[in-house]
C-alpha cells in the first residue's frame, strides 16, 4: 500500500484537517460549532487503484478525559499502522483471511490503546481516552468494527435497505436497544452517550473490536464516522438518503461526499466534533 496520510502530530489548531491520499478516498475532521478543540482524529491509507486496497480509521476523543485530543491521535496513527501491514488475500480461503483480519484489528486496538496510553501524564487521574472505528477492504470484502461509539458503515448504490452498520456501539444506548428498545428513544435516552469501552490507561482489559464483514458485490461507498455526524442520521437507511443528497447537491467524488456530510453536520447543530473517511467502492473484477 503507498501514500499513507495522516495528520501532523504538531498541527495546531486540527480545527479542519482533511485527507486524501488517492482521489477513491478521502477523510475530513472539523472542529463542529460547539467545541473549544477538535478532540476528533483521522488516519487513511489506500493503493492508488480505484477499489484496490484501503484502511479507515477514526478515533474520537472522550471529552471527559485529559487532553483527549492527544489520545485520539496517537491511537489512530497506531491503529492505522498495524491494519496497513499487508493481509493478502491471493488464494487464501476466505475464512483463513478473517481470521488474520481479526487478529491484525486486535493488534490494532492494542496498540491504539497502548499509544493513548504513553500520552497520560503519570499521575493524571482522567487520562486521555478514545474511542477508535475502523474499516479494511481487501479483494472485494470488508471488515469493519470498533471499541466505542464512533462507527463504521456499508452505503450501497442501490437502496437504504441494504445499508448496514458494522460492528456495534460500545454504549448504554446500544444496550438498551439489545433490551428491545427502539433505536429512536435508545439513542435519546439518560446517559446514551455513555461509552462502556474504550482506548487508554485506564480502558477496559478488553479492547478487541467487535467486528463485521460483507463482500463488495455492487458499487457503494464505506463509511467511518464519529457521533458527530451519525448523531444526525444514526439509522444506516436515514444516512443512505443523506448520502443520496449530499452527491446531488455536492459532487460524487469522496472528497465532495465527505465535506457536504461535515456540512450537513455542521448546519444540522454541529454539537460535536465531526470526522468522517470514506471510500468509494466498486466491485473489482476477477
Amino acid at each position: 500500500m503507498d501514500n499513507s496520510q495522516t495528520p501532523e502530530a504538531a498541527q495546531d489548531p486540527r480545527d479542519h484537517v482533511a485527507l486524501s491520499p488517492h482521489p477513491w478516498v478521502a477523510g475530513l475532521s472539523d472542529i463542529g460549532r460547539r467545541h473549544r478543540r477538535n478532540e476528533d482524529s483521522i488516519a487513511l491509507a489506500a493503493s492508488s487503484e480505484v477499489g484496490g486496497r484501503a484502511v479507515l480509521v477514526v478515533c474520537d476523543g472522550v471529552s471527559t478525559s485529559t487532553e483527549s485530543e492527544l489520545a485520539s491521535q496517537a491511537a489512530s496513527v497506531a491503529a492505522m499502522e498495524r491494519l496497513s501491514e499487508p493481509m493478502p488475500r491471493h488464494d487464501i480461503p476466505v475464512e483463513t483471511w478473517l481470521e488474520t483480519a481479526a487478529h491484525a484489528f486486535a493488534e490494532a486496538a492494542e496498540a491504539g490503546s497502548a499509544a493513548a496510553a504513553a500520552t497520560a501524564e503519570e499521575d493524571d487521574p482522567t487520562p486521555p481516552s478514545c474511542t477508535m472505528a475502523a474499516a479494511v477492504v481487501e479483494d472485494n470484502l470488508i471488515v469493519g468494527g470498533n471499541v466505542g461509539d464512533s462507527r463504521v458503515y456499508w452505503i450501497p448504490a442501490s437502496g437504504p435497505e441494504r445499508a448496514v452498520q458494522l460492528g456495534q456501539d460500545d454504549s448504554m444506548a446500544n444496550e438498551l436497544m439489545r433490551r428491545g428498545v427502539p433505536r429512536e428513544n435508545a439513542e435519546n435516552a439518560p446517559n446514551a452517550h455513555a461509552i462502556t469501552r474504550w482506548l487508554g490507561r485506564n480502558a477496559p482489559k478488553d479492547v478487541t473490536p467487535r467486528l463485521a464483514h460483507l463482500p463488495v458485490e455492487e458499487p457503494g461507498w464505506l463509511i467511518v464516522c464519529s457521533d458527530g455526524l451519525w448523531n444526525y442520521c444514526s439509522a444506516p437507511a436515514d444516512l443512505w438518503d443523506l448520502v443520496q443528497r449530499v452527491r446531488s447537491a455536492r459532487g460524487e467524488s469522496p472528497a465532495e461526499l465527505v465535506e457536504g456530510l461535515v456540512e450537513f453536520a455542521n448546519a444540522s447543530g454541529g454539537a460535536d466534533n465531526i470526522s468522517v473517511v470514506l471510500a468509494a467502492l466498486t466491485p473489482a473484477e476477477g
